[in-house]
């Protein structure tokens, strides 16, 4: 009787209904992902806890899962540094800086890269769904406080608004507490409509605590994320000094990386195709919206830039290049950006774990990186490259071949 058992538990653990979250078997196929309710409620359970800047860094490093893989296997290589010689090391890295604010918080770094499924679905359901998903997180908090599981302490301070908007903050600017916890478990009798991401939902040993917190970290200048709370239209902003001056820490060219702060102290966060690096959104109209042709769910390193699809129309550039003037000053501007803009937030009611003043001028804080040899010249050789990676699910692709990016789904870090 008992190998009857083993035998049927191994076909469940390995059967494909279980293998691969809903949206990895949707993605590459169809137009579109369906982010219901249930679905954002099981992929911000294991982080909705977490203090809101906490919670920003890590939903914007989300939609970079193939620097995410690099970010873990080079802090694993590099288990000593921290502090001060972590950010001068960090300078000899390309990644956005959301990903290079989590290599201090190395639990939370590996937990991303061990459930890459959950990394990716959480970055494209961020992206495609931002509001609905920050709903679904302040109906977790909901039921976290309910069940008794989120209370204010010496690690945090959890505030509940007028709005009925749960605030988490870090009770010291410095240090940075990050909760463990048990999602099945903390948030009551709620409960997920099927086993959707088995490491992460794994039940608590008996007599364990449900919820702690990691050593703390010295740490606080990488948060410059935060959440501008509102029911159906939170956004994830920037603290833009504090942007800059973590960014002049960790960048060795900063000055691409650095935010124009026009006005106001904060504005909302954009997402940048180039550190996707190639890798397949969830959703075409994602896609499209970072530069991608009708049809297609990944943004080529062209397109990232704003040059549009130079593969396809390489000849006609080519043919345009020879008539161009001799003369090196004339002006050749490549193709408009559609790059999304990132814009100062009108000041409004909402509940924010930042202080300061809201404006309502548009601010664009989209990276400069390269506008000035692009406008000065055309490139008419070369081919169109892409940077990809393989996943043991396939959840994260590319046409451009396979990189070092990867890693095995790990098994119930908490």
């Amino acid at each position: 009787m008992s190998k009857i058992w083993i035998v049927l538990l191994a076909g469940w653990c390995i059967s494909p209904a279980f293998a691969q979250s809903p949206a990895l078997a949707e993605r590459g196929s169809a137009a579109t992902v369906e982010w219901t309710t249930e679905r954002l409620e099981q992929l911000v359970a294991p982080i909705a806890l977490y203090s809101d800047g906490v919670l920003a860094q890590v939903l914007m490093a989300s939609t970079y899962p193939l620097e995410i893989v690099q970010a873990a296997r080079w802090v694993a290589k590099n288990p000593k540094l921290e502090g001060a010689p972590l950010e001068q090391a960090l300078k000899g890295q390309d990644w956005d800086p959301s990903v290079k604010s989590l290599c201090g918080l190395r639990d939370v770094l590996e937990r991303m890269n061990e459930n890459l499924d959950w990394t990716q679905d959480l970055g494209d359901a961020f992206l495609a769904e931002k509001a609905k998903l920050m709903d679904a997180v302040q109906n977790m908090r909901r039921k976290a406080l309910e069940a008794g599981q989120l209370a204010s302490g010496d690690q945090q301070k959890v505030t509940e608004q007028e709005d009925k908007i749960i605030v988490i903050e870090q009770a010291s600017p410095e240090v940075v507490y990050v909760p463990t916890y048990y999602p099945s478990v903390v948030y009551g009798s709620w409960t997920y409509p099927y086993w959707y991401y088995p490491p992460l939902y794994v039940p608590p040993p008996p007599g364990s605590v449900w919820l702690g917190f990691t050593a703390g970290a010295i740490w606080g200048a990488a948060i410059w994320g935060g959440c501008h709370w509102g029911w159906g239209h939170t956004d994830i902003d920037i603290d833009i000094d504090h942007h800059n001056e973590w960014t002049a820490k960790v960048d060795r060219d900063a000055a691409a990386n650095r935010i124009e702060n026009r006005s106001g102290q904060r504005q909302e966060w954009a997402h940048r195709a180039e550190h996707r690096q190639g890798v397949v959104y969830g959703d075409q109209r994602v896609a499209q919206r970072y530069g991608a042709t009708d049809g297609q769910t990944r943004v080529t390193r062209d397109q990232a830039r704003g040059y549009g699809d130079r593969a396809a129309a390489r000849p006609a550039v080519a043919d345009a290049a020879r008539t161009l003037p001799s003369d090196r000053g004339a002006s050749r501007t490549p193709a408009v950006s559609t790059r999304e803009a990132v814009s100062t937030r009108e000041t409004g009611q909402r509940s924010t774990s930042f202080s300061g003043a809201r404006t309502s001028e548009l601010d664009r804080a989209s990276s400069t990186r390269g506008a000035t040899s692009r406008a000065s010249s055309v490139r008419s050789t070369g081919a169109t490259r892409s940077s990809g990676a393989a996943r043991s699910s396939g959840a994260i692709r590319s046409s451009g071949g396979m990189r070092s990016g990867g890693g095995a789904r790990g098994g119930g870090r908490r």
